[in-house]
């Protein structure tokens, strides 16, 4: 657990990588058995992980035996993983993983975030290439803003952005730090405590925000962790 005394980034980072673990699927059957897809962090109880709702499968393979799986450590020792909650309009996902307790997260409170302030993120870019090695970014919020703009004209609206519009949007944090394939479902926090304040997302907000650039930006988004909380009370779970 990361407890709230104001350590400093590379005191923060040491407890905060041992709670980051890679998130994808396992087949007992196939070539390549280890599926790597995104990151997740570990929270509450220490056996509960939550990630981006878009890094789980859409679909399991029951003939080779597939399941959703938490790798832990540099080494990847997998941990079976079950879905709990999954709150698609946040793109977020709770899981329980089985085995021992882990080292764990807390969520600091978002509401209370200002544009300028600095945040670090951990996770695993580009995963299974670089390997499980924890590798942290450091940035400012540069904006807090919409999830979704309506875009310039009506060839730049696409299902995603359309629905997203039709709801209340909520509001995400823009970050100047680049995040990479694999960093989805990384946790965004404050340097000096590790508090939790917001979840990288990668594809969502992307394609909500941003389908209209050929070439899109660097720009890098996060999902507030109020939504975090509020995932771990519909399971019953403390934050």
């Amino acid at each position: 657990m990361v407890t709230s005394s104001r350590a400093g980034l590379v005191d923060t980072i040491e407890h905060v990588k041992r709670a980051v673990v890679g998130v994808g699927t396992y087949a007992s059957i196939r070539g390549v058995q280890a599926h790597y897809r995104g990151t997740g962090f570990v929270v509450a109880d220490g056996r509960h992980v939550v990630t981006n709702a878009h890094v789980l499968p859409s679909e399991l393979n029951s003939e080779r035996n597939e399941y959703i799986a938490v790798f832990v450590g540099v080494k990847g020792q997998v941990r079976r993983a079950e879905k709990v909650v999954v709150d698609a309009i946040h793109d977020l996902a709770l899981l329980k993983i089985g085995g021992s307790s882990l080292s764990f997260l807390s969520l600091g409170n978002p509401s209370q975030v200002r544009e300028g302030e600095g945040v670090a993120f951990t996770g695993f870019p580009i995963g299974p290439v670089l390997g499980l090695y924890p590798v942290t970014h450091r940035g400012i919020i540069s904006a807090i803003t919409p999830v979704a703009t309506a875009g310039r004209a009506s060839q730049d609206l696409n299902p995603q952005r359309i629905q997203q519009l039709r709801r209340q949007p909520f509001k995400v944090f823009q970050l100047d730090a680049t995040a990479y394939p694999g960093n989805s479902g990384s946790p965004v926090y404050d340097p000096d405590t590790g508090r939790v304040l917001g979840v990288v997302n990668k594809v969502f907000v992307k394609g909500s925000k941003e389908n209209v650039l050929k070439h899109p930006s660097g720009i890098t988004y996060a999902i507030p962790a109020n939504y975090v909380k509020a995932l771990l009370g519909r399971a019953g779970l403390k934050p």
